[in-house]
């Protein structure tokens, strides 16, 4: 096989994937604009992923405590694995599976967001975070390879690119990064300007996949659609937790009523 050749299968199996992950926009826009709401009121993004996942994961840490593009205020966000010290006490203490789990519950606040990232949605140490988000009030997004898998299914919601190579499935986590951020930055002038509001109880109000109630009995606010980004917390487009299959989140589809 000669250089063009490995760079042609490469960049094929990139392109099978780009057609699928185009579904993702509406997601990625609905996130965006529930961590700016969340980062502007005070909360924080908490991220972990191992090997390569780690280091996208602190790829967007960097991007929200710095900037994207243009200047802004800092916003809160902590990459779990670059704590080393932490890391490699509990790591010592209490086992690897921990050592993400120990710092959720240290870090984590009622509301805050938590982002894991795995290509093979698998990662013990990822699965046991995911259960201390759940148990600290925390709401669970993940980045993973193909659904189902077991880490997507167990958080609220999940980006699962549709991909078997692990490589690509890097790339378009990166590429989710990005976008993730950008689509903050849109969000963010609209948030800082919405007043408070009651709580509504949305039209399909879900449980969370421990069982107990995702959104409910706390203010909210109303946050329209602005730019084509969609409503903090309304539905996610074509992927609608259709095309992975993930019809197991609390999140809402088709309101503009969110959590405070």
């Amino acid at each position: 096989m000669t250089p063009l050749d490995t760079l042609d299968a490469h960049l094929s199996g990139l392109a099978a994937a780009l057609l699928p992950y185009r579904r993702e926009a509406q997601r990625l826009a609905s996130w965006g604009s529930e961590l700016a709401w969340t980062l502007a009121r005070g909360g924080r993004l908490l991220v972990a992923g191992n090997g390569g996942s780690a280091a996208e994961a602190q790829h967007l840490t960097a991007e929200l405590v710095g900037k994207l593009r243009h200047d802004r205020q800092p916003l809160s966000a902590i990459a779990l694995h670059a704590e080393t010290s932490a890391l490699t006490a509990i790591g010592n203490d209490y086992g690897y599976d921990e050592i993400f789990a120990r710092q959720v519950r240290a870090h984590g606040r009622p509301d805050d967001l938590l982002l894991l990232l795995s290509t093979s949605g698998t990662s013990p140490n990822l699965l046991t975070a995911a259960h201390a988000a759940h148990d600290s009030g925390l709401r669970c997004w993940a980045f993973t390879g193909p659904a189902p898998n077991p880490l997507a299914d167990l958080c609220h919601d999940a980006l699962a690119v549709p991909s078997d190579d692990s490589q690509v499935v890097q790339e378009l986590h990166l590429v989710s990064t990005h976008l993730l951020c950008e689509y903050v930055d849109q969000a963010l002038p609209l948030v800082r300007q919405l007043p408070r509001a009651p709580w509504r109880e949305p039209a399909r109000a879900g449980r969370s996949p421990e069982g107990g109630r995702d959104r409910a009995g706390r203010d909210g606010l109303v946050l329209a659609s602005v730019d084509g980004v969609a409503p903090l917390g309304g539905g996610h487009g074509s992927n609608g937790h259709g095309a992975n299959g993930h019809h197991r989140n609390g999140g809402t589809t088709g309101t503009g009523w969110v959590e405070t």
